[in-house]
């Protein structure tokens, strides 16, 4: 089983959006099989086989976790009029490193980008669940079905459905390879903002860019209410952020530090991950969850330089 472990995580992130959840449910499916051996009868093949037990835990987690919807966490602090206030969009970031196997291929990259899995977080379980074993792991419509206790005309409608859904709402562009200037223009953002130059930040926005900050539902888009958001908080702050680099969802991100005015030493704020759309950023997303941190190798402290 171990060989599939790495992509059992990505499937199960995938559904829940989660990369604790999908440990949680990887290590009760590679269980759930461990006990159920006797009963594998290699009709199907292992990976198929762990793929049914993965998605229908993950399915049953979901239905658990509807039941008890969660409390979207308050800010500390006031922040400007958002251009609107959306649906809380429970999120995580998944850390490239983590990435391996027919999951690192260039050709799937756009299926663990952030605009996807936020995309596919908004449509029922069970059409998620189609839409990504079909769409993305390529298994067959009758496959689908056998893992879902469902007939192949429910799995196709279920894919039609969810197809539609997204066709409605389009997932931005696939990420290209980690090309000189996709990190050039990466390192000019991150140079403005330990700066602390918000008009340069915003300079290297697309006209229509976005800034989200999962899961609080307040989106900013367009330069203008983004440069109000970025100088009310370097305003607020009172000092510009340090920031190391790193990559999620095969995008550029970066850990962020806030300085201690006394020590001169930074202590964990949060991930900034980029969007890239050809010379300009299209979106930002903040995660406020220092958690996060460990799952990409990033210290929780910076010491002064």
């Amino acid at each position: 089983m171990a060989p599939h472990r790495g992509e059992l995580h990505l499937h199960c992130y995938r559904l829940l959006g989660s990369i604790q959840d999908a440990e949680d449910m990887v290590q009760e499916t590679l269980l759930a099989a461990w006990r159920g051996l006797d009963r594998y009868e290699e009709r199907d093949s292992l990976r198929a086989w762990l793929y049914r037990i993965a998605t229908n835990r993950c399915l049953n987690f979901l239905r658990d976790r509807d039941r008890r919807p969660r409390e979207v966490p308050g800010l500390p602090f006031e922040l400007p009029e958002p251009t609107r206030h959306g649906e809380p969009l429970w999120l995580e970031p998944y850390p490239d490193a983590w990435l391996a196997g027919p999951e690192a291929r260039f050709e799937l990259r756009e299926t663990v980008t952030l605009a996807f899995v936020a995309a596919i977080q908004r449509l029922p379980a069970r059409q998620r669940a189609v839409l990504v074993l079909r769409d993305v792991l390529g298994f067959h419509a009758a496959e689908v079905a056998e893992m879902l206790d469902s007939s192949a005309g429910s799995v196709n409608s279920a894919l039609q459905r969810a197809r539609a859904t997204l066709e409605a709402r389009p997932v931005a562009g696939s990420p290209g390879p980690r090309s000189t200037r996709e990190r050039e223009l990466a390192g000019r953002f991150a140079e403005a903002v330990e700066s602390g130059d918000v008009d340069r930040m915003v300079s290297l926005l697309t006209d229509d860019a976005l800034l989200t900050m999962p899961p609080i539902p307040l989106e900013y888009q367009g330069r203008e209410a983004i440069a109000d958001f970025l100088r009310f908080r370097e305003q607020a702050r009172g000092t510009p952020l340090r920031v190391v680099p790193t990559w999620a969802n095969a995008q550029p991100a970066f850990g962020c530090y806030t300085p201690d005015a006394r020590t001169g030493d930074a202590v964990a704020a949060g991930l900034f991950v980029l969007t890239l759309e050809g010379d300009a950023v299209s979106a930002l997303t903040w995660f406020a969850d220092t958690a996060l941190f460990e799952a990409f190798g990033l210290a929780r402290t910076v010491r002064r330089p």
